[in-house]
């Protein structure tokens, strides 16, 4: 093997390792509320989510793949010691947060690595700021989005069950909760195994292997196996802050707050864009507890979040940068 050939192997196996550890990091967002509403057990919970995780390979295309990979930095400055480095600060990032039980962004986490790692390489102008932009738009607006619909199909479930009474609501949310759970985790593959698909597509691209940024089907469908299995293995540090911790979720609550970032998510990978699937569902679940009443959500535990999402871009961008700078000193450029 020459070693070419083996750097691209390496990179490929280390895109994938990130994929798995995005998997069980984010593996709380497709299973925190269906565990935390006693509808799975966790070891159910997983199955079922995994499972919609590596079908979502067979749904949705490949637009934020080809977003990740190609529009976000500027491919002439893309070399393998940048990519490695990228992905370094995001599964640093990753493994901070995931010991301290924060629900991060993985996919913030990328974007802030591989950012910080092409910075480090060729300065602000290997950064291209329109794929950039719409990113940052969406920090703020896929949890919102999340939240108003989350909210409304709360409200909405009161206004039409009014009438019915608790023990014949939660028996039917409690098998309509399987189909939210189904469709976020879903989304969540549909949208977080492409990050890993446009850097490895970015891998090939660099080398010389593929001459135009398509991504190759061995590509997809390893990267939903990859998150498939990492949401099989949990990630319960997490599972326990977004089950509990945020407010207390019922299966109607539970399926209020997956069906609101479920449409959040599909808007945003049928436009192409990249999205943090962590950001969306808390903001759903913060949205059905307040349905409630405001004093319903733990609002000191969700502002903690909220500066573990402010800190992740800049964070993973440090580590992936500082990660390219001792690359560079052993000559990889």
């Amino acid at each position: 093997m020459d070693s070419a050939l083996l750097v691209v192997t390496a990179l490929v196996i280390l895109a994938l390792a990130f994929d798995y550890i995005n998997g069980f990091h984010d593996a709380a967002n497709s299973i925190a509320t269906v565990v935390s509403t006693r509808v799975l057990t966790p070891g159910q919970a997983v199955i079922w989510a995994a499972f919609f995780n590596f079908v979502a390979a067979f749904t949705f295309g490949t637009a934020v793949a080809k977003t990740v990979g190609s529009g976000m930095v500027d491919l002439k400055v893309v070399t393998f010691a940048v990519i490695g480095a990228g992905l370094t600060g995001a599964i640093v990032w990753n493994l901070i947060t995931w010991y301290f039980g924060l629900p991060t962004s993985s996919s913030h986490a990328l974007f802030g690595g591989y950012g910080g790692a092409a910075v480090a390489k060729a300065g602000l102008p290997a950064i291209l700021w329109s794929g950039w932009t719409k990113t940052l738009v969406f920090i703020v607006v896929a949890p919102l989005v999340g939240m108003f619909v989350g909210l409304a199909t709360m409200t909405a479930t009161f206004w039409i069950f009014r009438r019915t009474s608790p023990a014949r609501v939660d028996q039917l949310f409690r098998k309509l909760q399987l189909l939210s759970a189904a469709l976020f985790s879903l989304m969540h593959g549909a949208n977080d195994a492409q990050k890993t698909m446009g850097i490895i597509t970015g891998v090939l691209f660099t080398a010389g292997y593929i001459s135009t940024f398509d991504v190759p089907i061995w590509v997809v469908l390893a990267a939903h196996l990859a998150i498939g299995l990492g949401t099989l293995s949990g990630g319960w540090r997490i599972v326990r802050t977004m089950g509990t911790k945020i407010t207390k979720l019922a299966p109607v609550g539970g399926f209020a707050a997956e069906t609101g970032a479920a449409v959040a998510i599909l808007i945003a990978t049928v436009m192409g864009i990249g999205i943090s699937t962590t950001h969306t569902i808390t903001g759903s679940i913060v949205g059905v507890g307040a349905t409630r009443r405001l004093s319903a959500v733990r609002w000191g535990v969700a502002g903690r979040i909220v500066w573990a999402w402010v800190l992740t871009i800049p964070a993973a961008a440090f580590v992936g940068a500082s990660t390219y700078w001792v690359l560079s000193v052993f000559g990889a450029r």
